[in-house]
């Protein structure tokens, strides 16, 4: 079974399964790519407390985070952890998003949030699919993982994973950000670290062996 079709059937076999998610949990773009960037190292919970922190100053705005003393930012995001390096990249990020246009083109805001000192090309594709609907795929460690045990990719080169994807959906960021978000569901759920395959239901794609994935 070649890749593209053996993704296409794996997200078929999801979608039936979890329903659709509409990730990501955020009230505006801007919470998305804070949120993108704070999720780094800690859990969702922790990132939730930081994001409260930031609504009761009522700076959940780029100018209004930007603006933001650095000692009130790293004492509202403290619960994310490593609050002093992630105050400085969501304050690039809000220096970005102050400076965005409607012609700005992906790859040209991709290079700018690369070269943001603690976002690397996860948090940036993050921010890209889910704060500014652009059509990119994200790679994650669930990613990774589960790509290899249903034998469609074993290396765990982002570019490459990443390609996989692009080539088998054309820019398509409804079903991007879903498919991204069902690799996390079942991830967390069945495809754990410890799986639980007994009770998996893509037995069919469990077994396949894929050729030409790129």
């Amino acid at each position: 079974m070649e890749a593209k079709k053996a993704l296409e059937e794996i997200f078929k076999e999801l979608h039936k399964h979890y329903n659709p998610h509409g990730w990501w949990p955020a009230e505006t773009p801007f919470e998305v790519a804070v949120g993108a960037v704070l999720t780094q190292s800690t859990n969702w919970h922790n990132v939730e407390k930081a994001i409260r922190n930031l609504k009761k100053l009522k700076v959940l705005l780029p100018e209004g985070l930007y603006e933001l003393q650095d000692v009130l930012l790293q004492e509202a995001i403290k619960p994310a952890g490593f609050h002093t390096r992630k105050s400085k990249a969501v304050k690039a990020v809000a220096k970005l998003f102050l400076s965005l246009n409607a012609k700005d083109e992906l790859l040209e805001i991709r290079k700018k949030l690369l070269s943001i000192k603690g976002i690397g090309k996860e948090t940036a594709d993050s921010i890209l699919l889910y704060a500014l609907e652009k059509p990119i795929f994200v790679v994650d460690a669930y990613t990774f993982r589960f790509l290899e045990r249903y034998g469609i990719e074993t290396s765990k080169n982002y570019d490459k994973v990443q390609a996989l994807f692009h080539n088998a959906f054309q820019n398509d960021v409804n079903l991007f950000r879903e498919f991204h978000a069902l690799i996390v569901e079942h991830s967390k759920t069945l495809c754990k670290k410890k799986p639980d395959c007994e009770h998996c239901f893509l037995k069919k794609c469990k077994r396949a062996t894929v050729t030409g994935a790129l």
